[in-house]
């Protein structure tokens, strides 16, 4: 057995969301596509472009599609993982009833992904570095040069996840609070999550 089918018989011997994995994987690779493990989880492939993956979350298990963006949405199935989600939109399920009642569904979403895939469309993404980082951050990494020096080491993605969160906050003494909490993590070479 090779370390990827031992890993695939790993993620499917999870007790959270056993059977709704196994019945969505079970449709999934019925439309034709690989399977492989990527970041922990269930990823399927068409030609090594990502089409879906399942996740087994706290309140729902769902289908993630990597260019959901551009599917066609004519059952009002799919949803933004994410406020700032720009590719990935998901279908959620909390029964494996609810999957079986809407298999056909599913199935032509899968199909209407892989078509997309096959024809090599991309999602244009929004212009991500003009997130500004807030004036809080700006005072505390001029106060602390350590913090300015770990915050620029980070990847993009990480930088722009701490922002995110940081400019979430409406008042001011909430995203001073926000920065201070992060600072270990930020420091360590972390990312927010």
């Amino acid at each position: 057995m090779s370390s990827e089918d031992a890993n695939v018989t790993l993620l499917l011997r999870q007790q959270n969301w056993h059977n709704e994995r196994n019945k969505l994987r079970e449709i999934i690779l019925d439309c034709g596509l690989t399977e492989q493990v990527r970041w922990g989880k269930l990823c399927y492939q068409f030609e090594n472009g990502n089409v879906v993956i399942i996740y087994g979350l706290k309140h729902y298990c769902a289908l993630g599609f990597f260019k959901g963006a551009l599917l066609q949405d004519p059952h009002g199935m799919l949803v933004k993982p994410g406020q700032h989600s720009q590719s990935m939109r998901q279908i959620r399920f909390t029964t494996l009833e609810e999957i079986g009642d809407k298999e056909e569904y599913i199935r032509v979403y899968i199909n209407h992904a892989l078509d997309i895939e096959r024809a090599g469309l991309q999602v244009e993404f929004k212009e991500k570095d003009n997130i500004r980082a807030p004036q809080e951050l700006e005072a505390k990494m001029a106060e602390m040069p350590a913090l300015k020096v770990a915050f620029e080491a980070l990847t993009p993605g990480r930088q722009r996840g701490y922002i995110l969160h940081f400019i979430g906050a409406k008042q001011s003494k909430t995203r001073i609070a926000r920065i201070e909490k992060c600072i270990p993590k930020i420091l360590a070479g972390k990312g927010l999550s």
